[in-house]
Parts: structure tokens; C-alpha cells; sequence
């Protein structure tokens, strides 16, 4: 059989339409096929490399072999076009729309408020829709699996779950919307009661239908040759090749030995995508019979090398079901290690061989299959005959890194898996940053054999991963095993051998050196206690060889179905129907944003002549630039300029949101990594992204780098102007005269902000002198004067426009400039339309993080445990340039004290100046930085003075009335009735008990319990920010447009201003619509940030409905039945101006100790309670939130639904930055974890068991918009209730081994420095045994 050569034509379907591409480029994925040549941009770029779920598609092929069709929720950022051949994709698109009808998938998300920013929704609705296309009735689990892939910043994932496990067979209850497990909460609230449960109401949701969904095309389904034929697709740098024979696929392997065979693309498209390999020839095998078989026989199961993991999956579950459970050990191995391998895209079309021959170190899979010493089956084309030969993983199948014993011009067939007989245990164990969809950190699988009917080992084999550049075998230990007796004794020598065996060098990739080491031991402990338990109940050791209180550690955390209430003031029965304050609407644009059609900043359609522009980065932490050359980029051809420093004067390119100390183009000196020093204009992302990397940039590197709080601390790198200070009272003298004082240390890490979608911009030339910009910022006023200030041009001539953003939490209130003031400057000088939007590892190494702090206390109290002084040192992380980092540190300062009364405080701030990218505002804005160390101090007095946390939080709590360090009376202070009302809610005594039973009878698990108040300070601390704008205008039809100056990025902003605005006007807000913020409408807005959107517009649309109301009055009075319309008729004919501005400023803050003194700081508090329980793994460090009940004082909520989301939604943000989300740098200052695969959000497995949520009753707050307060800042330092829980669990396992409750714990508490906090004899043995 000949290799065919000449190329084909790509023929697929999307959402039911045939296309047809002539010439498909090889390197083009299904996702930039969509969004550019099919205009499909419902589907997003969350991170382009499958670990967000934001491109979501549902990919259906013909299985001709089964005779039917198969249904896939697919990465489409990975997966490459050509690879659709003859295939079927749906896009969010197809599924419905609001024009049309929508999907109940679409529907059901939207309605039970599972839409905040909206960015990740059309990605969720895809995994949902596959999934119920597959199964009209799922489990649970199922719904577990279909999101491990989906990742959602904004909600907390709870109403998205509570939305979608109406479809499920546990939830689809005959009674409908009165089913206890929908309300999660009972039978509902009384109907008496002043409190409501129910956010949404289950009997408006439409039914499925699945009789309704659209067929598979008929011509796909009837043509086989579509399947049967070889194509091939080249391109002048790639070309792809579908065989369809073994002998065809070996011939191109012979020819091309380096070729890459690719099935999901997952690894190689990564490689393509963020390395930048270039692979000339792509062979695509599957279509070839051989490598798809899957085939039974008595001793095992062969599964064809292409053959999917969740084919795999699926079908050793079936048989573990079917088969004896001494015969599916490796199967039930397998099994376990699969659903945590990757998200279910991933897993939907990768294949158990790509796995193997990546043969990355990290391997899921690959310790399973070593430690079985599975059999591979290898072919190759030799002088013109298929010649095939076996090997064997385990002790030299890898022999490097990335490399094995097949050779290249060999292919790898399939994989014999085998059944296990009574004698044989196999069991695997893997431990990452998060359980779901994460690489490991070490895994571990351990084969053990025994002599018939004994616990003498007869042959071992243990293998790991993360401990080498492959995965490795331990043979010196299994030697050490062989024909020794199964007990405690032989764990301590092999924990010994294992130590020596497997070392792991200081410098070893990856880091974490002690943790990895102690895993290794720990995980084959884990081994030993599930191994021996199940020799314990075949009778073969005796039933208490394991104690009682060591059984649990051989567990694993699995998890739990969601249980969860909503508590919220229930409205007046008088109340209008019409008025929707403090109703639970939807999200305005939810629907739009279920169905793709919300537009953001990058699905605005290309235009003609527009450009991309991609950016040069600084590869250097500091250092001046000696050389600069962009000739070889511009040589390519549609590459039409670059940009850099020389094309604007030095006053131009000093830009910054307060101080001008950043350069919009590096100014002949680097700062950081990631800093721009140019700019390519070209034709395409690809071509501009290819040509900024041609750019050559010399370095002339300076020294010192700076990248710690400590060596800022060190070098005295400080900001000018700092330390400040904060003072009240007399410090020394109260710490004079305490019964007790303490010295203290807590610091905590950054924070990624990782919005959904990255920051991004569109310019656009109007005539000669006008420049239009759309803009992913929460600050577009800022924008158009920078932009202003770059082009020389004024700011009328300059229109910045924000319609949403896909998440922003502070991100993206200053940084925005980084991109639209290059993206502008190109724009204008080009006169065409430029464009931009940041690939995720760019926008993680460019635009800085939350700041990291390190704080110094000393603190004295009574005997008693009431705090007298503190005496606090605060260091903050500001990265090169001041960018908000003063205001950051302002507010830690005012906040460290959270809601314990100090008398006596000296408070300093002390800016760090290091070679980071800037740090900036994050939602908390310091706050969660500065009531850490509160928190911490309060714990330590306690420990002190040896009385319960909440006593002394009690003892110490502000009172009203009370005033705090910064002499702000505190009018309505509620934080003992938050307490209260969270203590009974989490039966908080009742859990204490259960912790202490727990802790007692388990050695290897251990429980927590932590409780957190927080309180937040409403109000800009510059003055002239405390004000919003507002143009209302009223059509004559009736129907309202409201502009409004804050940006909409998911807090239902828009949502709350129209219910604003429709209680006074007393109309249905079905009339009412905000279309986008501008500051051609609204001028000089101030930021949407500091949770201020609502209370300041609020306002504001309120004082421009009045003056609306007012001239309408005399036409109510004339025509008092008249209807909305009419009287707008009637105003508009009789000459009356229906278009009105508002506006607000708000009074009486603007505290400044010497020249303002009795004003107020902030406007008022938000405050809340947190009381979180919280399991540990003591071996591996891995943790579970097992429930977490908040009470929040929000004042008269405008909409409990968007409050309760926004609570949740910053809960679960605050707990991934006090334990899962870690930045790791290099010593230099590089970012390592610029993307999901390394950097961690909780995802939709981590959300805690039981999640309760109440607003607070009867406490309506005067300051602000219809009694109502700001929440989408204070619930985030909730989050820390986690980490004080973990550090309680934690205490508890070091007392167990006699030691010291009290140790140091930094922030984010993730599973290494939990598990190395329960320091045991495992730890120590790692400490103390020298590797050989």
C-alpha cells in the first residue's frame, strides 16, 4: 500500500451545517476555525491548554463498529481541525438561543443564577449537554465527572450544580419544586416566617426532550468513506496524515520516524501551543482497526493503543462490576487513577498510548502499568515486512527522560491489562496541589504478590512518579521485601530503603524536596494499611493487625453530593409586584451569556484591515536593553510594524493609573520579566505572535535582583515615602503594663486574579483624529485618558466602551492600560483597526497579582485574654512600579485589627520595591492581607491564655459606638449577632463534639473547626472617587436605556441598577436596558471597584429617575390611570425631555487626621461570620472542606440572589487563596505557573459539602442604596476560616505526637505544608536519612 501524498478536502459539520475546506491548515485548532473562520464565538479562549472547560464543545462521530453514534465533550483549543473529519460539531450555538428557544440546559443554568461573568458558561453548558445527550438521566457522579474540566471564577459552583442536579436520578423527585433535597433545606421556609429559601423556582424550568435534539447528519452517518479513506492536509510548515491501515501508518512511521502521532493532541498541541515545537509531519491513526481493538481473554484485557481513556474507563468498570474482586485489583487501580487523570474532555479523546509514549514523569498512569509490568505490543515496517515483538513496562522501559525502549520507527499496538488472582493486591495513590484535573506531585503504585494463602510477600513492585525524570521503580526495596512477612516491621525498613533508594536532589525540578520525599513513604504506607486490611478480611491476618485508629489513613477523600441553603428577608406582602428590590432576579444578561450570544471584548467581529499585535517580552528581571532588532520580523511578509520606546517621547510613554512610574514600552531598561518592550503589528494572532518572537533583544543584565519581601527587607528596597504610620494611644506603655505579651510572624502569598478572559482590546480609527476603543477594563475613563495622554489626542476625541467582562476582581482596574495603550498607539499611527487579547500565560506573567505580605507583631493583653497594644509591622510585595500599592497597604493597615477593639495600636507600612511585575488591586484590596494577621493574633492570645477562640473573640469584639484606630465611630456594629446566628446555624457545639471524637479515634485523619469575622470598609479613601454619573433616556415607545458609569463584569451590576431604576419609575424592569458603559455617555466615571458599584450608581440612577419623575408628575396628575406609555406619549408630545442625568457624590467621608478629622474613612462596614469544619490526610496532606456556614450582614439585599452568589462566589475565591493557589517563581523572578496546569483554582470538587449561606434580617443600613450594603469584597476573607481550620486539624496530629499545637503556618496552606506541619515519623525519617 502507497503513502497517499496529494491533499484532501476537509469535510465536517457545525451545528448541522455541512463545511467544506479545501486547504485546512494542519496547525489550525477547532477553536480558532470557529471564533475566526466561522464567526462561532460563543465558544471561548479561556487558556489554550484544555484545563478551564471555557471551549467546550460536543464532537459526534460514527462508531462503525458499535453501529452508533458517540457523543464527546471536547477541549476545542486543543483539538486540532483536521482531526473533525468527518465528524459533527455542536457549539453552544446550536443548542438554542434567546431569539429563538433555548436548551433546558441553557435555561436551567441561567435561572438558577449560575451565570455571573458568563465567560466559563457556554463551556459548562456544552459538558452538561454532552453529558445528557449520552445519558437523558444521570447520576450524580456523572455530573461529578462531566465538570472536572470546567473551572467558574465567579459563582462558587454551587448554583450551577443546585441548577443542573435537576436533571439527575437522584433530584428528578415526583414532587417537583417541593422536593427537600432541591431546597436542600427541609420542606422549605415557613410561609410565615420573615426569612425565603427558594432562589428559583424548579416548576418554571422547561422539560427535556430528548426527542428534540438535533440528528446526527445523515450524510455522515450513511457515507463510510469519510471513515474509510485516507486524507491527508498539508500546509507550506505541516502536513497531517490520516491512515487507515496498519500497514499505511508503519510505512509513514518508517518514512517519517520522527513523526508525531496524535489522537487527543493533548500533550503534542501543548507542546505546538506554548513551546513552540514545530512538527513537519502529524499522523493521525484513528482509523486504524489495530489500535482501536479492545479484546477479553481468560488472563486480561487488551486495550488498543488509540483506544480512549474513558472507553478504558468505562469498560473496566463494567467488568469490575461483572468479575470476582480478586481478579480486577489492576482493573480497580486503573480505574481510580483515570478520574482524577485530567478533566473529562481530556480523558474523552486521549488515549492510554499517547500516556505511555509521552512518558512524561508525572504520569497518572504509567507507575499503574509499571508496577504491573504491563505488556506492550510494538510494530514496525522493516524491508518491506510488518515485523511485531512485545515488551514489558517496569525496570528499564524508560530511558530517559521522555524516552523508551520502542524505537521511532515503531508503533506502539495496545496494552494487555491483567486480571489479578486472590494473591495478587495492587492499589495506587496520587497527590496533587487539587484532587481534580491536576498533575501530580508524586504518585505512587504498589503490586504486591504472596505466598498462597499467607502474608509472606512472594514479589513487589512499587513504582512513583514525581521522584525522577521518568517514573521509577524502587527494585533495592522490593529485594529487601521478597519473602519477608507482611507487617508494621517491614514498614519501617522499607520506609528506610525507600528514603536511600529515591533520592531527590535539592535542585530537582518541581521543588517541594522534603514533601516529595515524605510522600514517597507516606504513599506506600497508604499501601500497606489498604493492602493489609484486605488481608485482614480474607483471614489472613489477624483482624486488629491494623489498630482501629490507623484504618482511615489507607482512605481516600471522594466527593460528597452537594447539601445546601439559601436563607434571605423575604419581601412585604405589599409590596408591588412590579418593584423587584430585594427579589431573587436573574441575571440581566444570563441568558444571552448561556446561549454565546453575550458579546466580549474579542467576539467583536474582525473588520477590514485589521491587524493583531502581539507583544515582545523582557526575558530578563532587570537589566538594560543594548540592542534592540526587530529586522528579521519585519522581513516576513504581513508583518507591517513594530513598535517599541522610539516611537514616542519620553512623556508619552510614562503612563501609570496615579504616578507615571511605568513605561508603556520598556525605556531602555527592564524591571521584570513579562515587561513589554515592543510591539508587532500583522495581519493574523499567528503571524504577529511568530514575528514578536523573532525580535532580537539584548541584555546587559544589573544587579541586584529582588524578588522576596525579605530581600527588599535586606536591601532596604522600599518605595520613597514608607514606612508609614498609623498610631493610637501609647503603645509602649500599654505593652509595658500587659499581664501577657507575644512576638509573632504570618505572612501569606499572592494571588493570580485569573479572570476567565484575559485582558484584551479593540482600536478603531474614526476619521483622522478619533479613536474608538473596546476595552476589558473595569476602569474605561482611565483607559481613554492614558490613551489620551499616549496619542496626543483629547479626551473627547478618545471613546473607551465596556460592554462586560469576563471577570475582572480588581485585575483589571488599572493593568488594562498594559494592553489598550499599545493596541491604541498602534491603532492611530497605523490608521486600521488593531486588536489584542492576551493568551493566558502572557496575561499571568504581564500583569501582576494580588500583593503578597509578611507581617511583625507584637501584642499584649490581660490574663483575661483582652488585648491592651499591638505593635504590627506590614510588608507588602509592590513588585517594580507603585502602580495601586499604596492604597493596597492603606488598607491593610486599617484592617489588621478586623473586629477586635485594640486601644492601643501603632500600625507601619512598608512598600517593597522588587523586580515583579506590579502587583495590583484583587477583590479585598488588602483587607484579607491585613485581618490575616488579626486573625492570627487573636488565636495566639487565646492559646495564651488557654480559653476558647470565640470567647476571646467575644471578649474583644468592637462594640457600637466603639471608635477604631483611625477614630471612625463604628454607628451599627452587628458582628456578636452574625456570630450567634452562625453558631446555632452550624450547630457549632454539636461539630466541636464530633471533631474531638474524630480526632480521638483516628491517628491519620484528623478534623478542624475555625470561626472568622470579618469586617469590610465601604468607600474610597481618596474623596474625589466617592461619585457616579448616570444618562437615562426614554424612548417613545416607552422602553427605557440606562447608562450607567460602572462596568459589568458578573457582580449583576446592571441587573441591580435596573431594579433601581424600575422601582422608581414604578415600571416592569422588562423595560429597562443598559447596553454597555462609555465615557461618551458617562464622562469621567470612576473605577468599578472597592464593591462600590452599586452604591454609588445606585444612587445616582435614583437621583436621575426623580428628576424623570418630576417632570412627569404634572402628566400623571392630568391622566392618574394612564399606563407607562401613554404618559410617556403624552410627555413627548407635549415637548418634555425624556433624556436626564444623575448623579451622586457621597457625604461625609474623607477622614484625614490633621486637616479633615471628624469625617469618616469608609461609609459604613459589611460585615459577616464563617464557621468552616475541615478534614485533613495527616500522609499526604490533601484536605476536604466538609461544610462551611456563613451569616452576612448585607443590609436590605437589592437582589438576594446576586448577593448570595457574590458571597459564595468570593468564599470560594478566598479559600483557593489561603490553601490551594500557589505562585511559584524562579529565584530570578520568573513565573512558573502561568496557566491552569500549574496554577490551581478550586474547582467545582472542592466546593464544601455543606455550603449554607443566610443574610441577616431586620438590619437595614442607612448609608447606602435602598438600605442595602456593598458585599462583593467582604465575604472573601471568609475563605481564611479554611486555613484556621486546616491549622486546628493540623495542631491536632502534632498532638498526637506530643508536640506543639503551635507552629508557624503560611498562607496558601497547601497539601506540602500540611503535610509537612504533621510532622511524624515519616517526616522525620526524611529529615534524617542522607540520601546515597
Amino acid at each position: 500500500m502507497n503513502i497517499k501524498q496529494e491533499s484532501s478536502t476537509l469535510v465536517f459539520f457545525v451545528n448541522g451545517k455541512k463545511v467544506i475546506d479545501p486547504n485546512p491548515d494542519p496547525e489550525c485548532t477547532l477553536l480558532t476555525y470557529l471564533r475566526e473562520k466561522l464567526q462561532l464565538c460563543g465558544t471561548k479562549l479561556g487558556c489554550a491548554e484544555g484545563g478551564c472547560g471555557a471551549c467546550t464543545v460536543m464532537v459526534s462521530r460514527m462508531d462503525r463498529k458499535a453501529k452508533k453514534i458517540r457523543h464527546l465533550a471536547v477541549n476545542a483549543c486543543l483539538t486540532p481541525v483536521c482531526a473533525m473529519h468527518g465528524c459533527a460539531v455542536t457549539t453552544v450555538e446550536g443548542i438554542g438561543s434567546t431569539r429563538t428557544k433555548l436548551h433546558p440546559v441553557q435555561e436551567r443554568l441561567a435561572k438558577a443564577h449560575g451565570s455571573q461573568c458568563g465567560f466559563c458558561t457556554p463551556g459548562i453548558v456544552m459538558s452538561m449537554y454532552a453529558l445528557l445527550r449520552n445519558s437523558e438521566q444521570p447520576s450524580m457522579r456523572d455530573l461529578e465527572v462531566a465538570f472536572q474540566g470546567n473551572l467558574c471564577r465567579c459563582t462558587g459552583y454551587r448554583p450551577i450544580l443546585e441548577g443542573y442536579k435537576t436533571f439527575t436520578k437522584e433530584f428528578a423527585c415526583g414532587m417537583g419544586d417541593k422536593c427537600c433535597k432541591v431546597n436542600g433545606n427541609g420542606c422549605g421556609a415557613d410561609s410565615d416566617s420573615v426569612t425565603d429559601d427558594k432562589l428559583f423556582e424548579r416548576s418554571e424550568f422547561q422539560p427535556l426532550v430528548p426527542s428534540q435534539e438535533p440528528i446526527f447528519p445523515p450524510e455522515l452517518q450513511l457515507n463510510e468513506d469519510y471513515d474509510s479513506e485516507s486524507v491527508v492536509f498539508s500546509s507550506d510548515r505541516v502536513s497531517w496524515y490520516r491512515p487507515t491501515s496498519l500497514e499505511e501508518l508503519l510505512k509513514l512511521k518508517a518514512k517519517y520516524p520522527n513523526a508525531k502521532l496524535v489522537v487527543g493532541n493533548t500533550e503534542v498541541g501543548v507542546e505546538v501551543k506554548f513551546k513552540h515545537f514545530l512538527y513537519p509531519h502529524l499522523i493521525y491513526p484513528t482509523q486504524v482497526r489495530e489500535l482501536l481493538e479492545v479484546e477479553e481473554t481468560s488472563g486480561g484485557i487488551y486495550f488498543g493503543a488509540a483506544v480512549s481513556l474513558m472507553e478504558i474507563d468505562a469498560i473496566l468498570r463494567k467488568r469490575i462490576e461483572e468479575l470476582p474482586e480478586t481478579e480486577t485489583r489492576m482493573f480497580r487501580c486503573a480505574v481510580d487513577m483515570l478520574h482524577y487523570f485530567a478533566g473529562k474532555q481530556i480523558r474523552n479523546v486521549a488515549c492510554l498510548g499517547g500516556n505511555i509514549m509521552t512518558g512524561s514523569p508525572i504520569s497518572d498512569m504509567n507507575p499503574v502499568l509499571s508496577a504491573a509490568g504491563a505488556r506492550l505490543d510494538v510494530a514496525s515496517f522493516v524491508d518491506g515486512k510488518l515485523q511485531k515483538r512485545s515488551v514489558h513496562m517496569g525496570t528499564g522501559f524508560f530511558t530517559g527522560y521522555r524516552r523508551n525502549v520502542i524505537e521511532a520507527q515503531e508503533v506502539l499496538l495496545g496494552i494487555h491489562f491483567r486480571k489479578t488472582t486472590p494473591d495478587e493486591h495492587m492499589v495506587a495513590f496520587k497527590q496533587a496541589r487539587r484532587r481534580d484535573d491536576d498533575i501530580a506531585i508524586v504518585n505512587a503504585a504498589v503490586y504486591v504478590r504472596f505466598e498462597k494463602n499467607s502474608n509472606v510477600v512472594a514479589e513487589i513492585s512499587t513504582a512513583f512518579g514525581g521522584m525522577a525524570p521518568t517514573t521509577v521503580l524502587a527494585p533495592r526495596t522490593s529485594e529487601l521485601m521478597a519473602g519477608q512477612e507482611w507487617n508494621l516491621q517491614l514498614v519501617e525498613r522499607v520506609a528506610e530503603s525507600l528514603c536511600t533508594e529515591l533520592p531527590l536532589a535539592a535542585s530537582a525540578p518541581g521543588g517541594m524536596i522534603a514533601y516529595r520525599r515524605a510522600l514517597v513513604v507516606s504513599l506506600f504506607f497508604k499501601a500497606f494499611l489498604s493492602i493489609s486490611q484486605k488481608l485482614s478480611k480474607a483471614g489472613i491476618l489477624e483482624s486488629d493487625a491494623v489498630p482501629p485508629e490507623e484504618r482511615s489513613g489507607a482512605d481516600l477523600f471522594h466527593t460528597p453530593v452537594l447539601k445546601s441553603s439559601q436563607l434571605f428577608e423575604r419581601v412585604s406582602s405589599d409590596q408591588p409586584n412590579c418593584d423587584p428590590i430585594g427579589r431573587p432576579q436573574v441575571h440581566a444578561a444570563a441568558l444571552k451569556q448561556a446561549t454565546g450570544e453575550a458579546i466580549y471584548t474579542d467576539d467583536i467581529p474582525r473588520m477590514d484591515g485589521e491587524l493583531y499585535l502581539a507583544f515582545v517580552l523582557s526575558t530578563k528581571p532587570r537589566a538594560k536593553i543594548t540592542k534592540l532588532d526587530a529586522s528579521e520580523a519585519l522581513a516576513l511578509e504581513g508583518v507591517h510594524r513594530f513598535f517599541c520606546y522610539k516611537d514616542l517621547t519620553e512623556h508619552e510613554n510614562e503612563v501609570g493609573p496615579v504616578f507615571h512610574d511605568e513605561h508603556v514600552f520598556a525605556a531602555g531598561e527592564v524591571h521584570c520579566y513579562g515587561q513589554i518592550v515592543g510591539a508587532i503589528a500583522a495581519d493574523n494572532k499567528t503571524l504577529a505572535q511568530r514575528a514578536a518572537r523573532m525580535v532580537k533583544v539584548e541584555y546587559e543584565d544589573i544587579s541586584p535582583v529582588i524578588v522576596t519581601i525579605e530581600q527588599a527587607i535586606e536591601h532596604g528596597s522600599y518605595f520613597p515615602d514608607y514606612p508609614r504610620f498609623v498610631t493610637k494611644g501609647n503603645v509602649e506603655e500599654a505593652l509595658a503594663q500587659a499581664d501577657h505579651t507575644f512576638e509573632g510572624t504570618c505572612r501569606m502569598g499572592g494571588q493570580e486574579h485569573f479572570y476567565l478572559e484575559t485582558h484584551a482590546a479593540v482600536a478603531v480609527p474614526r476619521d483622522c483624529d478619533e479613536l474608538e476603543l473596546f476595552c476589558s477594563t473595569q476602569h474605561p475613563s482611565e483607559v481613554q485618558k492614558l490613551v489620551a495622554h499616549v496619542t496626543t489626542l483629547p479626551s473627547h476625541r478618545v471613546v473607551c466602551r465596556a460592554k462586560r467582562l469576563g471577570g475582572g476582581f480588581g485585575g483589571k482596574e488599572s493593568r488594562g492600560i498594559t494592553v489598550a495603550l499599545p493596541v491604541a498607539l498602534a491603532a492611530y499611527r497605523l490608521g486600521r483597526p488593531v486588536r489584542c487579547m492576551l493568551d493566558r500565560d502572557e496575561d499571568m506573567l504581564i500583569t501582576g497579582t494580588r500583593h503578597p505580605f509578611l507581617f511583625k507583631y507584637k501584642v499584649g493583653f490581660t490574663k483575661e485574654g483582652l488585648i491592651t497594644a499591638c505593635d504590627i509591622e506590614c510588608y507588602n510585595n509592590a513588585g517594580w512600579s507603585m502602580d495601586l500599592s499604596f492604597s493596597v497597604m492603606n488598607r491593610a493597615m486599617y484592617h489588621f485589627e478586623n473586629c477586635y477593639r485594640i486601644p492601643n495600636v501603632r500600625v507601619q507600612g512598608w512598600m517593597c520595591k522588587t523586580n515583579l511585575p506590579s502587583n495590583t488591586a484583587f477583590r479585598g484590596f488588602g483587607s484579607p492581607q491585613g485581618m490575616f494577621a488579626g486573625e492570627h493574633i487573636i488565636r495566639d492570645v487565646a492559646r495564651i491564655v488557654g480559653r476558647d477562640v470565640v470567647d476571646i473573640m467575644r471578649l474583644n469584639f468592637y462594640k457600637t459606638g466603639d471608635r477604631t484606630h483611625y477614630n471612625q465611630e463604628l454607628e451599627h456594629f452587628p458582628i456578636e449577632r452574625c456570630l450567634n446566628d452562625c453558631i446555632a446555624q452550624s450547630r457549632y457545639h454539636e461539630k466541636r463534639s464530633e471533631i474531638a471524637r474524630f480526632n480521638k479515634e483516628n491517628r491519620w485523619r484528623k478534623r478542624g473547626l475555625a470561626v472568622v469575622p470579618t469586617k469590610y470598609g465601604i468607600g474610597f479613601e481618596l474623596v474625589f472617587m466617592n461619585q457616579a454619573g448616570v444618562l437615562l433616556n426614554v424612548y417613545a415607545d416607552g422602553s427605557v436605556l440606562l447608562a450607567h458609569g460602572g462596568v459589568e463584569m458578573g457582580q449583576g451590576l446592571n441587573t441591580k441598577m435596573i431594579q433601581c431604576a424600575a422601582r422608581v419609575l414604578g415600571i416592569s424592569s422588562e423595560l429597562i436596558h443598559t447596553s454597555e458603559m462609555a465615557t461618551d455617555k458617562v464622562p469621567n466615571s470612576i473605577t468599578t471597584g472597592g464593591s462600590m458599584g452599586s452604591d454609588l450608581n445606585g444612587m445616582a440612577v435614583v437621583d436621575a429617575c426623580e428628576k424623570l419623575n418630576t417632570r412627569l408628575s404634572p402628566i400623571k396628575k392630568a391622566l392618574p390611570n394612564g399606563t407607562w406609555q401613554e404618559w410617556i406619549n403624552k410627555a413627548y408630545f407635549d415637548r418634555i425631555s425624556l433624556s436626564t442625568t444623575g448623579f451622586y457624590s457621597m457625604p461625609g467621608t474623607g477622614y484625614n487626621p490633621e486637616t479633615n478629622p471628624n469625617a469618616r474613612y469608609y461609609n459604613y462596614y459589611t460585615n459577616g461570620v464563617g464557621i468552616t469544619v475541615v478534614e485533613i490526610d495527616c500522609l499526604t496532606g490533601d484536605h476536604q472542606v466538609l461544610s462551611t456556614d456563613i451569616v452576612m450582614d448585607i443590609g436590605s439585599s437589592l437582589n438576594p440572589a446576586i448577593d448570595i452568589g457574590q458571597i459564595e462566589g468570593a468564599f470560594m475565591q478566598g479559600y483557593g487563596l489561603f490553601t490551594l493557589e500557589e505562585l511559584m517563581y524562579s529565584p530570578q523572578g520568573m513565573l512558573y505557573s502561568r496557566g491552569p496546569g500549574m496554577y490551581k483554582l478550586p474547582g467545582f470538587a472542592d466546593i464544601p459539602g455543606e455550603f449554607n449561606v443566610s443574610l441577616l434580617t431586620g438590619a437595614p443600613n442607612p448609608r447606602a442604596v435602598y438600605s442595602s450594603k456593598a458585599i462583593g469584597e467582604p465575604p472573601l476573607f471568609i475563605g481564611a476560616s479554611v486555613f484556621f481550620a486546616i491549622k486546628e486539624a493540623i495542631a491536632a496530629a502534632r498532638e498526637d505526637q506530643g508536640l506543639s499545637r503551635h507552629y508557624p503556618l503560611e498562607a496558601p496552606a497547601t497539601s506540602a505544608r500540611i503535610r509537612m506541619g504533621c510532622q511524624d515519623k515519616f517526616t522525620n525519617l526524611v529529615r534524617f536519612v542522607t540520601p546515597k
